[in-house]
């Protein structure tokens, strides 16, 4: 009975895939070639040919592949052949409707035709229920679907790649709904409507743990960085739920946990369970394992370094708790300080150095570890290629560079040299590359390529502002590599003849006739081209005068004007280390004062001749956005002491006498430390100190270079050259007054001490070539005073505040800080409280601004 109602259904089946093509109506005076076929009585049929019908935008050829139907075989007619056909033919997802119908028998001889309707194509998508940029994101990464066949795989495939873009963001209940409506231009093609729904993100409720003994709840929930509670104290860290980070968190989680020396730890299951509609619970069950020490550790296959030194250098000792990560770090670094046991091989030479540390014995809880060093040939360096350098010429580069031909290879030297390189500013920091290539063991040579990445480095300066009771204009402009021997050549101007790395600024400051301000400065690093021996050579003139508006005789009448040229001599030096560099400057300044107000003296004519040595090492590893290394200097600065050798009774003598040569001696400290807390976080560091003292009382302080105290820091309009403007966020500028002083800003002539100390945390948003961004909190103190008895270090006036910085090339550092002073200014009650400050063309490593 069963095998009866079997066969009338498969006859029923093929009874429909075998139905008439010719179009006419099945009557009884009318036969189609089926019609003849008897579904009771199955006959083998040879193929004498096979044609499509329906297909528009697929191939026949491949069609009749998988039909499988090939002229000369035989099928059996009616029966389950002429079933797989239109089977296989559904499977494929790309038809709506698929035929199989006889159109021809002759003897044993059948011609069959295939007829399919080919389902719509996508012509495009259209995205609801999202902002532009989230359309924009999510149209990128389905803009591969755009023409593809719209089958249940498609959709599917749609579905999953939106959800998953969105879970990846923490909405873990993102619904997807997708309608298709034809497409009027095209009767083949489809348009998906899709309506996405993200709901809200999902956080993180609680994350728990089991089977942990020596570990606490707390501690291990510190190494989830990415996978954090919703707490209030949860400051840093992501505390939505994204599966990706989750799996990443899982695989740090034991890591941390064998490098605490429990090598056996595992997760032995976890589960995400939703808690309520925006919070899952994470639940993590571990097995700790036992704790383990480091054996004994022995050195094996080393010849060129004993194995005292080689565990000298490892400093890993019997009874330490095991870690892999510590062993591996000690033997292939990074270190700090480079001192890792790789290094001393690959600082002498040994370019393919390799230490394998094996686990030879593991008993109770200890583990002995024999490393197994194979050291290769020594290498000597045969080349070193420079490449990317399309501006700057070879020379200026490779005078930087400290592996040269014929020297052993040496890690530590290819470092400094990509830093040296980096220092010129004229590269991309993040894109000095330099490698080693062409390595021959045969001869043991190697050689070493240094590309770099150009980029702009000339920085122009326009802007406007306020200051004095007037509107003053700034133009500046500076050339960063600038080349003076090409002046002459018409050829070389883009704008300006480059590619030497000297240094070229012009800077023209003016509100009309009432001020007016021009600056010149030249310098070259390597003057003569044969040893880095620095050269500067600076001038500029300044006026202020309201001539124009009074009288000679008027009380209102002022005049000042103010000539400058400075030269200074400086050279690198190798001791105590070559981070360190001496320069020498010998200034002359020349003041002429026509009742002039705001000084010691308001008429007369005054000569600053001062000498400077400044003494400075600069060990930080990038200049835009520095992650390491210090950058101190220690400036001394003088007058000759005229009041011992000439013959003027200073207690008797005008301003005009007392004045007309200025003698002091001038003290400045300045230091900033660089050091990553973790990943791209940094802590700045700084502290700064200034004295201004005198050779004799009987002369009493100098009218110059004095420290002014208070707010963004900018010399901006300022009158006074050789004055000190030291920044201090949360203050209004030049507001720090010693204690029990009238003076306000607007009175303050500057002071004779001053000290200051700066905290500020930084991290990056972009570094990159075209620009720099970094976002920073802030803490910092500093104070004044005019008498070295009353100079407490510790006795500051105290801020904090945020803020950020911008680096263009083009324009130089600009930052905005809101600084927050605690400490009230007497006398200026709008002095401190919350300020806004705004800075330009500041350094962002190298300068104490």
């Amino acid at each position: 009975m069963n095998k009866v109602f079997f066969a009338i259904i498969f006859s029923v089946i093929s009874t429909a895939a075998l139905a008439q093509v010719s179009g006419l109506p099945r009557t009884g005076l009318t036969k189609s070639p089926a019609d003849t076929l008897s579904y009771l009585n199955p006959k083998d049929y040879i193929i004498g040919g096979v044609t499509i019908t329906g297909a528009k935008y697929l191939d026949n050829d491949i069609l009749l592949q998988i039909s499988k139907l090939q002229v000369g075989n035989t099928i059996n007619l009616p029966g389950e052949q002429s079933a797989n056909v239109i089977k296989d033919l559904y499977k494929q997802g790309l038809f709506d409707d698929v035929q199989l119908n006889v159109t021809k028998i002759s003897q044993d001889t059948v011609y069959l035709n295939i007829n399919v309707v080919e389902r719509p194509r996508l012509s495009r998508l259209h995205l609801t229920g999202l902002r532009k940029g989230e359309i924009e994101d999510v149209s990128k990464k389905l803009n591969d679907k755009t023409g593809k066949i719209v089958n249940e795989n498609l959709l599917s495939t749609t579905t999953a790649i939106i959800k998953k873009h969105f879970q990846e963001k923490g909405y873990l209940n993102t619904t997807v709904d997708i309608k298709q409506t034809k497409d009027p231009g095209d009767p083949n093609s489809v348009i998906l409507d899709i309506a996405v729904n993200k709901h809200k993100k999902v956080m993180i409720n609680s994350v728990t743990f089991e089977g942990n003994k020596d570990f606490s709840d707390s501690k291990l929930r510190k190494y989830l960085k990415k996978t954090r509670e919703r707490k209030f104290y949860n400051i840093f860290g992501s505390k939505k739920f994204k599966r990706d980070k989750y799996e990443e968190d899982k695989i740090t989680l034991i890591q941390k946990m064998q490098n605490k020396g429990y090598r056996d730890a595992e997760i032995i299951s976890d589960t995400v369970t939703k808690h309520d509609a925006n919070t899952v619970d994470v639940k993590i069950n571990l097995y700790e394992g036992h704790k383990y020490y480091f054996g004994n550790i022995k050195f094996s296959g080393n010849a060129r370094y004993p194995s005292e030194l080689l565990t000298r250098i490892l400093q890993i000792e019997k009874g330490q708790v095991f870690s892999e990560e510590e062993l591996n770090k000690r033997l292939t670094g990074p270190t700090p300080n480079n001192d890792d046991v790789l290094s001393l091989y690959l600082n002498n030479g040994y370019l393919t150095i390799d230490a394998n540390p094996v686990q030879t014995r593991i008993y109770n809880d200890t583990v002995d570890i024999d490393i197994r060093i194979y050291e290769g040939p020594q290498y000597t360096i045969n080349r070193v290629v420079l490449k990317g350098n399309d501006v700057t010429n070879d020379k200026v580069v490779r005078r930087e560079i400290r592996t040269k031909p014929g020297q052993k290879f040496n890690k530590e030297l290819l470092i400094r040299s990509a830093r040296e390189i980096g220092q010129l500013g004229n590269f991309d920091e993040q894109k000095i590359d330099p490698r080693p290539t062409n390595i021959n063991p045969a001869d043991g040579t190697v050689d070493l390529v240094y590309n770099v990445v150009e980029k702009p480095s000339d920085q122009i300066e326009l802007s406007g502002g306020f200051g004095g009771g007037q509107l003053v204009g700034t133009l500046g402009l500076t050339f960063n590599n600038f080349s003076l021997r090409n002046i002459f050549n018409l050829k070389a101007y883009r704008p300006l003849p480059k590619g030497d790395g000297q240094k070229l600024s012009l800077r023209g400051q003016s509100s009309g006739r009432t001020y007016q301000n021009f600056s010149f400065t030249f310098s070259e690093p390597w003057l003569g081209g044969k040893k880095p021996i620095y050269f500067a050579l600076s001038a500029y003139t300044q006026g202020s005068s309201t001539g124009q508006y009074y009288p000679k005789s008027s009380p209102n009448y002022n005049n000042l004007r103010i000539n400058g040229i400075g030269v200074t001599l400086g050279k690198k030096l190798n001791w105590p280390d070559n981070y360190f560099q001496l320069n020498y400057s010998l200034n002359f300044d020349h003041y002429y004062l026509d009742n002039y107000p705001g000084y010691l003296f308001n008429n007369g004519t005054s000569y600053n001749i001062k000498l400077t040595q400044e003494l400075s090492r600069n060990s930080v590893d990038f200049p835009l956005y520095p992650t390491m290394g210090s950058n101190i200097k220690l400036t001394l600065q003088g007058t000759p002491p005229y009041s011992l050798f000439n013959s003027i009774n200073y207690k008797i003598a005008t301003p005009e006498e007392r004045y007309h040569f200025v003698e002091y001696y001038k003290i400045k400290f300045d230091a900033q430390w660089f050091t990553r807390i973790t990943g791209k976080l940094v802590l700045m560091s700084q502290a700064r100190f200034g004295f201004l003292g005198q050779y004799s009382k009987n002369v009493g302080p100098s009218p110059f270079e004095r420290f002014k105290l208070g707010g963004d820091g900018m010399q901006s309009y300022q009158f006074l050259q050789g004055t000190d403007i030291i920044g201090l966020r949360g203050y209004e500028n030049f507001s720090i007054v010693p204690e029990g002083s009238n003076l306000n800003a607007n009175t303050n002539q500057g002071n004779a001490i001053y000290n200051k100390y700066t905290f500020e945390l930084r991290h990056p948003v972009i570094t990159g070539q075209s620009a720099t961004i970094y976002l920073l909190g802030f803490a910092e103190g500093g104070n004044v005073w005019d008498n070295i008895n009353k100079f407490s270090p510790f006795n500051v006036k105290r801020s904090v505040g945020v803020g950020a910085r911008i680096f263009l090339p083009i324009f130089g550092l600009l930052g905005l800080d809101y600084g927050y002073g605690f400490d009230a200014i007497p006398g200026q009650p709008d002095a401190n409280k919350g300020h806004f400050h705004f800075t330009i063309s500041q350094s962002l490593s190298g300068g104490f601004n």
